[in-house]
């Protein structure tokens, strides 16, 4: 079976290290893996603040587009992309006629035929099976492993793991031999889209975050979504401001340090493009 793959906006651009390690693990680990021929951006944050039908259009051409290739199961890296493209499936699945209204928008059939994977569920799905197995060096390092908003809100929707505590990324870990900590920022917001309007807030956000994880020993961040990355690693200056003290703790994404673990070498999983040095 071949899994879609969306890479969205950021995974072209400021996170293309997060892309280059999905892609450079999903090969070393025989995931087969096509990328969605003539994909557009998903709308983000900015669509669904300005106009509902903009906000379900262009993610439907994302899925009808899938849906044209033969696609049925997609993986979509970024938490802000994966949440878009499933509500607006569940928007578009509940209403036939906003169904169609969007169907002709797009001048495209969208049929609600095909399924989305976030990074976590892909590897819980698709990986998972043969991780242990594949272990060459353990990750073995304490970690805070983050989910923040995105990857399980709206929880009645996206209807993966729990609210407030989820577990399927620590559990993940632990298959590699890092040894998650228990922590209270799990879902808390880093502060998203704000990086640039109101980098202090950020940093407020991010540093409570950052703060949490030092004091209960984390030697590192795991994270799952492009902007969270972006706000504990890029922000770290504002972080520390905040703090009143320089944390060193660096941001991998789960497929980083999976990749590591399996033997992955460090210039494929894009590690020296983070602004916090990774020494894990």
């Amino acid at each position: 079976m071949t899994l879609g793959f969306y890479p969205g906006c950021s995974l072209k651009g400021s996170s293309r290290e997060y892309a280059e390690s999905v892609l450079a693990v999903a090969k070393t680990l025989d995931i087969a893996i096509q990328e969605i021929s003539d994909w557009n951006c998903c709308g983000a944050t900015a669509a669904h603040n300005l106009n509902r039908e903009l906000s379900l259009a262009l993610p439907a051409r994302i899925l009808a587009l899938a849906e044209k290739q033969g696609l049925t199961e997609i993986v979509v890296p970024c938490a802000a992309c994966y949440s878009r493209l499933t509500v607006t499936r569940h928007e578009l699945l509940k209403d036939p006629a906003l169904k169609a209204r969007i169907s002709e928008i797009n001048n495209m059939e969208f049929k609600g035929n095909v399924t989305m994977l976030n990074i976590i569920q892909m590897i819980d799905k698709y990986v998972t099976p043969v991780l242990e197995s594949r272990v060459i060096k353990p990750f073995d390092h304490k970690v805070a492993c983050y989910y923040g908003c995105y990857l399980v809100r709206p929880h009645e929707i996206l209807n993966f793991d729990r609210e407030e505590d989820p577990q399927t990324m620590d559990e993940l870990m632990l298959k590699i031999g890092a040894k998650p900590i228990d922590w209270a920022y799990k879902t808390e917001c880093c502060g998203a889209g704000l990086s640039v309007s109101r980098t202090s807030s950020v940093g407020r956000l991010s540093g409570k975050i950052i703060g949490d994880a030092k004091d209960r020993g984390a030697e590192a961040m795991i994270v799952a979504c492009p902007m969270c990355h972006s706000n504990l690693d890029m922000r770290r200056d504002s972080i520390n401001s905040y703090l009143g003290e320089k944390v060193d703790i660096p941001v991998l994404y789960i497929t980083q340090a999976i990749g590591l673990a399996v033997g992955i070498d460090r210039k494929s999983l894009g590690l020296q493009r983070h602004f916090v040095k990774v020494t894990v």
